[in-house]
Order: structure tokens, then sequence, then C-alpha cells
């Protein structure tokens, strides 16, 4: 656990950063418990990021990371877009509202995003990790001068290869089981869907950096599976969904501990790149539609204007309801007691109890 140890963190624990579902509160907590927190903040502007690592940092002097989305600039495909919208304008009309005109690109990429890459240099937080890809080399060496441990998700080897070229200190190895956006380097690329359980051994052979194992793990023998996998830890996303500190709404969260729970689906429908949900109402809509959705982060401008107008009305089944392929084992607690038990169970499973 020498990788831990660099961080004052006591348990092989890393609580997946969710943006829009993490919070401050859960990061201080999770980290607080001898665990890494996390935040995400690739929905956020410079202000809002730095809002949320002070909340951090006011809770809690622990170690905690950060998570910034590294996409390519989206695609302006007029058609595409057009098309999209009028494929959405029927489930618009069923809460009395109407589509968007055009789209937007709602979130600017941490590549481009040049006063995002500033506010994180000076802001130095303890972990930094990217999703979807790599910033210019001179923007993570800046953060490695200012102490910064910085990660990045894997899904295959070559983009561990890439990230270990890159001078990036950790992989965050994520299998197809995993909620939430695939980490792939190239949305539209062949994507060879490995399982944790194979990506691990994988990554770990490939190059010589620690790998953080993501995907499915629910449970402490979960984590104790991953790290005789070779992994230094286990990133748990979707079980720190139900906790109290989560950003889920009711809907969500009311989806997730009941049956939708046991069936998942990857679709780029809801956001515009690959990413695993609770199957539900805009799940359905994807259907025989995931080539001809427009780019991320575009398509998500209407996706989150479908659900507004569907929320309003009292129906959460348009919601970005995010979750991986172990959903029905998640357990509704405090972020705290889940990093205990986590704990608990890891030890057990460890002394082969």
């Amino acid at each position: 656990m020498m990788w831990l140890d660099r961080l004052g963190c006591t348990l092989p624990i890393v609580q997946a950063p969710m943006a829009g579902v993490s919070t401050p509160a859960m990061a201080v907590a999770v980290s607080g418990a001898g665990a890494l927190g996390s935040i995400g903040i690739g929905a956020a502007d410079v202000a809002g990021a730095a809002a949320m690592i002070a909340s951090v940092r006011a809770g809690t002097a622990r170690a905690f990371n950060v998570n910034v989305f590294v996409h390519p600039a989206p695609r302006v495909d007029p058609a595409r877009e057009s098309a999209w919208i009028e494929r959405l304008r029927a489930a618009f009309a069923r809460f009395g509202a109407v589509p968007p005109e055009g789209l937007r690109t709602i979130y600017t990429s941490f590549a481009d995003d040049d006063a995002m890459q500033a506010m994180l240099v000076g802001a130095a937080p303890p972990v930094v990790s990217f999703h979807f890809g790599l910033p210019r080399a001179e923007v993570i060496a800046a953060l490695r001068a200012r102490g910064v441990v910085t990660l990045a998700t894997a899904t295959n080897v070559a983009e561990a290869r890439a990230i270990a070229a890159a001078g990036v200190d950790g992989i965050v190895a994520q299998g197809i089981e995993a909620g939430g956006h695939r980490g792939l380097f190239d949305a539209d690329a062949d994507d060879p869907a490995l399982g944790t359980m194979a990506l691990v051994p994988l990554l770990v052979r490939a190059t010589a950096l620690p790998v953080i194992a993501a995907g499915g793990i629910m449970n402490g023998a979960g984590i104790a599976a991953a790290l005789d996998l070779g992994a230094v830890a286990a990133q748990l996303g979707t079980a720190f969904v139900g906790c109290d500190e989560s950003a889920a709404d009711a809907g969500y969260r009311a989806a997730l501990f009941g049956e939708a729970a046991y069936r998942t689906v990857m679709t780029r429908a809801i956001s515009g790149r690959p990413a695993r949900a609770l199957t539900n109402l805009f799940t359905a809509l994807g259907e025989g539609w995931e080539a001809k959705v427009p780019d991320y982060p575009r398509a998500y401008d209407a996706g989150k204007a479908l659900h507004a107008a569907a929320l309003a009305c009292g129906e959460s089944g348009f919601g970005a309801q995010w979750a991986g392929q172990g959903a029905p084992l998640a357990r509704a607690m405090p972020a705290r007691a889940l990093v205990e038990t986590l704990a608990r169970e890891w030890r057990a499973a460890s002394r082969g109890a």
C-alpha cells in the first residue's frame, strides 16, 4: 500500500468522482474515514470547481481527488443534431414542452480550458484524475511540479501505455461493468469491452504504474479480489450513489433500490458518449439510434432539458441514472458508515473469514 501511504490513506478504497452525484460532503466523509474521497468537476465552471475544492478542504485535512473530463472537442453536425431533436420531440410534448431549437456545447473539455487548468495548478489538490483522455504534457508536468498526484482512466492496454508514456502517476482500470461514462479516449473506436477481472492484471503487466480497479466492485470481497489481481486499491462508484451525501434525486434512488437495478445498459442517448445506466425511459429512446446520437456534450444539452421537463411533471425516468452492473448490491447509509463497512468486509475477506 505504498502508493496509498503517499496520500495518507489507510484503506485501499477510492470513492469514484461521479460528476453530478458525488458532493464535497461525500468526499469529506470518505477521506475522513481513511479512504480517498473524490469530487467530479467535469460539469462545473471554474468558480464552481474552485468552490467545491475549497469546501472539501474546509471539511478535511486528508487527501482527496478532483476529477476532470478531457474529451475531444465535439463535432457540430447540424443534420444529425436536427434529427436527434426531432427524435425527442414527442417525449418533450408528453410534458407540455418543446426541445431546444439547437444544441450547445455545454461543457468545456479540460484539454481546452486554460482557466480551469490554471485554477487546478494553483489550487494543487492532492490528487487530480483525468477521464476520457489526457491533457497536454505541460499541464501534467505543471500539476506534478506542484506535488499533485495524477491519475487517468484506461479501458484497455493501449490507453494504459499512453498514460504511462505521459508521465501520469497511476491508472484507474475501468472494466465494462462500471457505471457512468466509459473512459474511452476515442468513443468511436472499437471497444474491447474488457471486464475488470481481465483488465486489471493486463494493465498491471503492461506498465509499472500502480493500478486502481474500477467496475462492478460493491463490497469488501470485491476489494479483496481486486487487490489479489494486483491492484493497489479499488474504486467504487455505484456503491456510493445511495449514500446520504449523494446528490442523486429521489427518483434515481428509487430506481437504484428497485427492480431497475437488475438491468443496466450501455447507452449514448443521454449524453452522447457510451455510459452505463439503469434502464429507463430515456435509454429506451436510444434503442436503434446509438449511431445517430450527436457528440458529447452536445447531446447532453437535449438530455438535460428533457429530464428537467419530465421532472417538472413528476416523471424521473428521463434522468441520467448512472449505475454499474453491481447495482443490486447498493446499500443506503452515510458515506462514512459505508467506508467502515467496506473496510470490515475487506479485512474479513483478506483473512479468508
